[in-house]
């Protein structure tokens, strides 16, 4: 099987189906290492620049919806491109980025791909984008409808919990604690270490 044909293999499983050929254009545009990782509370992808490194690495959560992963897909694309457009002189989500990723996304922002309650609130989203979308609160809770997960589904925010609420996220159960912008700080029960989770991860309320 070549690069391609993996690459594509992955992103069917994973992205709106209207979406499958422009997302596999774009790796074929730049290629990139490419991992859909085990939930991870802390972020929901991750792109980091090596320069040493020829092709780069880009990782998304297994546990998104669709609509959510091709947000991810896109958002961590972007920093690949910029970085191979700006070099790494510019701030990663600075203007460059946004710039780019409101290019990328584009194609994209149409009924064929987002239902039209997600399509509303991320249209107003791509104005300006944030470092992440968690910081988009409507919009992600119109993301969070479709959810397939079933602990996902029917759990809630973790930012529409009170202070030292119990709470279980990917198998494991934390204190909640305080808010850092668009994380908070939490306490594994079990361990007593500590953890910045999204304020938009999905929990269940003990």
């Amino acid at each position: 099987m070549s690069n391609l044909q993996a690459i594509e293999k992955i992103l069917k499983l994973h992205l709106p189906p209207f979406s499958l050929s422009y997302c596999v254009k774009l790796w074929e545009e730049v290629p990139f290492s490419f991992h859909v990782k085990k939930p991870r509370a802390t972020k929901l992808g991750d792109f980091r620049y090596r320069k040493d490194k020829k092709i780069q690495t880009i990782t998304i959560n297994s546990d998104l919806n669709p609509y959510q992963f091709l947000l991810t897909y896109i958002h961590e694309v972007a920093h690949l491109r910029a970085f191979e457009k700006f070099g790494v002189n510019h701030a990663p989500h600075g203007h460059e980025w946004k710039k780019t990723f409101q290019e990328l996304m584009l194609p994209v922002l149409n009924k064929s791909v987002f239902p039209k309650d997600i399509l509303i609130p991320l249209r107003l989203h791509m104005r300006n984008p944030s470092a992440s979308s968690a910081k988009d609160l409507f919009l992600m809770k119109e993301m969070g409808k479709y959810d397939t997960n079933r602990e996902e589904a029917t759990g809630s925010f973790l930012a529409d919990l009170a202070p030292g609420s119990i709470f279980t996220v990917s198998g494991r159960k934390f204190k909640k604690g305080e808010t850092r912008r668009t994380r908070v700080l939490c306490e594994e029960v079990a361990t007593g270490k500590k953890f910045l989770i999204s304020r938009l991860a999905k929990v269940v309320l003990d």
